[in-house]
């Protein structure tokens, strides 16, 4: 690799740190080719991205980014996973795909500016999704309103009964009859 292609590399990887919500550094020793193909595959549906990048390119970019704290993960054979979309969603899949193949360990990562060590990432990828959180929040808004109509239906179906048994009786309606007049002391 050339000096200007390896100012492309430094440059594309830091604005991949610039733009990511979240950034997993993973010991990919030991990954085939086609078990990293399926990787990125599985990680693209959750708006991620695996890359492998020389670490000396990646300290470069990761001091132009202001991310110098993901520095002290680049021993050893280091994979980035920069995050777009969900990052627990991203973190469950690196998980999955660590539970079936036994390989890509977690080293650490970084999100909102903050250092995160291995067993954080592990936690995050015990969060549920962010699809799930939207779905729990929307019943959980939703619950009370139900409750609320089901009352009021409930109040108006018994004011509905309540009429019609004063209709059944005849206490409404043309052909009820007429109120007594009321006697008075006078009388």
């Amino acid at each position: 690799m050339n000096r200007d292609q390896k100012a492309a590399v430094i440059d594309q990887v830091t604005a991949q740190l610039r733009e990511a919500e979240a950034v997993y550094a993973v010991d990919y020793r030991g990954t085939s080719v086609p078990q990293a193909a399926e990787l990125r595959t599985k990680l693209r549906d959750a708006d991620t991205r695996f890359r492998v990048v020389k670490n000396t390119l990646t300290e470069r970019a990761a001091d132009q980014a202001g991310a110098e704290a993901l520095k002290q993960y680049l021993e050893g054979p280091t994979a980035l996973v920069f995050v777009n979309g969900d990052a627990a969603a991203a973190a469950k899949t690196l998980s999955d795909f660590r539970r079936t193949s036994g390989l890509l360990a977690f080293k650490g990562g970084w999100m909102n500016g903050e250092v995160l060590s291995a067993e954080q990432v592990d936690a995050i990828a015990k969060l549920p999704t962010r699809d799930v959180l939207y779905g729990r929040l929307v019943g959980m808004v939703a619950s009370p309103l139900t409750g609320l109509a089901s009352a009021m239906g409930g109040l108006i179906g018994g004011l509905a009964r309540q009429l019609q048994q004063m209709a059944d009786q005849g206490l409404v309606g043309g052909d009820a009859p007429a109120p007594a007049p009321e006697q008075t002391e006078e009388d």
